[in-house]
């Protein structure tokens, strides 16, 4: 007995990850067989995942162009003429000003791409995705966004090896790279301002959804732009007081949103760089809303000490951002915001247990991942000290 343990000990046992590692290589091994392609195609019980498989590769061959055919239906307006009614070729040619000819083509690639639809009488009408578009304007102020980021992405690898000299998005989030962010001016900082504004109100729903903030009293949000969560708290619980940090040009934009808002008597705005001022204000909770994954570990490890000492004894800090890995996110976190960031020039997305080891290392006692209804849009860590 006492030798079949020294053997066991000294026998590696293959753990459950190397089979399944294994048995991945056999299937890759079989996929780039062109006689098994071959037999799976031929096959009537293997003809459809075939299809399947053979389709999502071609997906990301294409995907450059479908998403140029969205730009071109956000930039021509298609969706908004189709709000209301259904349209003719003809009559919608006219309505965007295209040629009639030109009209027909982008309406083909559209239904193709679940935008619109042909009716029954041949007009054309939006589909599932062109009506979820119109109820999303920050959508839209992304895709036209996306110019600066194609821009970037024009020579991956030279981006990849840090060659890429005139990188659009690295100007345009000017905060990122600036050596002193706090002198930025209004103009500097107003196309940034405009877009998150655009796509943070459904950003502010999904975490609303998901923690309550009825227990809390005081609010800070922490690299909160021009205050659009902030209010959002704000508006939904009539109780809480609420502060926005950010740059004083961006603050200057948050404060007139609050007075807009009729929220003066307990919504304020405060300038300053949170990477290098204390954080103001006698907070229970602070919110971190798409702040992280803007930064390397450093500012991050420097940001959250600063939370950290901002917080009383039972504070807690909510982050809100695409994590990585997020199940029911796909490729948001690794592709898209790993390769946006990298051409932003700062910043990467994290899993929930990278958060949870830096938070650890600046005091939080504990985190905890809690669940959003979109994960696509954003994830939640809160932490509590």
């Amino acid at each position: 007995m006492r030798g079949l343990r020294q053997a066991c000990k000294a026998t590696p046992v293959r753990s459950r990850a190397s089979l399944f590692d294994r048995w991945r290589e056999f299937r890759n091994r079989l996929i780039a067989d062109p006689r098994i392609q071959q037999m799976a195609i031929a096959n009537p019980l293997t003809r459809h995942l075939a299809r399947h498989k053979a389709g999502a590769l071609f997906d990301l061959c294409a995907g450059f162009v479908y998403s140029q055919i969205l730009s071109a239906c956000v930039e021509l307006k298609v969706c908004e003429a189709l709000q209301n009614e259904a349209l003719d070729h003809a009559s919608l040619a006219d309505r965007i000003g295209l040629p009639l000819e030109a009209a027909r083509r982008l309406v083909d690639a559209g239904v193709a791409l679940r935008l619109f639809e042909i009716r029954s009488n041949g007009s054309v009408a939006l589909g599932e995705l062109g009506a979820a578009l119109n109820a999303n304007p920050g959508v839209k102020a992304m895709v036209r966004h996306h110019r600066e980021l194609y821009e970037d992405l024009r020579d991956p690898v030279a981006l990849l090896r840090g060659q890429n000299d005139k990188a659009r998005l690295n100007d345009y989030w000017a905060y990122a790279t600036a050596e002193n962010p706090s002198a930025l001016t209004s103009n500097e900082v107003a196309d940034y301002s405009d877009l998150m504004s655009a796509s943070q109100q459904f950003i502010a729903e999904e975490v609303l959804a998901a923690y309550s903030l009825s227990r809390h009293k005081r609010l800070l949000d922490v690299g909160g732009g021009d205050g659009m969560f902030a209010m959002a708290a704000a508006q939904k619980h009539p109780h809480l007081e609420v502060t926005t940090f950010d740059l004083p040009a961006v603050a200057e934009r948050a404060e007139a949103r609050f007075e807009a808002a009729g929220l003066q008597s307990r919504a304020k705005a405060i300038g300053g760089d949170f990477i290098r001022d204390p954080l103001p204000g006698r907070p229970d909770i602070i919110s971190l809303v798409r702040v992280l994954y803007d930064h390397g570990d450093e500012k991050v490890l420097s940001l959250l000490k600063a939370v950290r000492a901002a917080l009383p004894g039972g504070g807690r800090l909510l982050i809100a951002e695409p994590m990585a890995d997020a199940p029911g996110a796909g490729r948001v976190g690794d592709a898209y915001f790993g390769f946006y960031l990298l051409a932003m020039g700062s910043g990467r997305p994290r899993r929930p247990a990278q958060l949870s080891r830096l938070l650890q290392a600046t005091g939080f006692s504990r985190s905890r991942v809690i669940a959003t209804r979109m994960p696509l849009q954003t994830g939640l860590v809160l932490a509590e000290i």
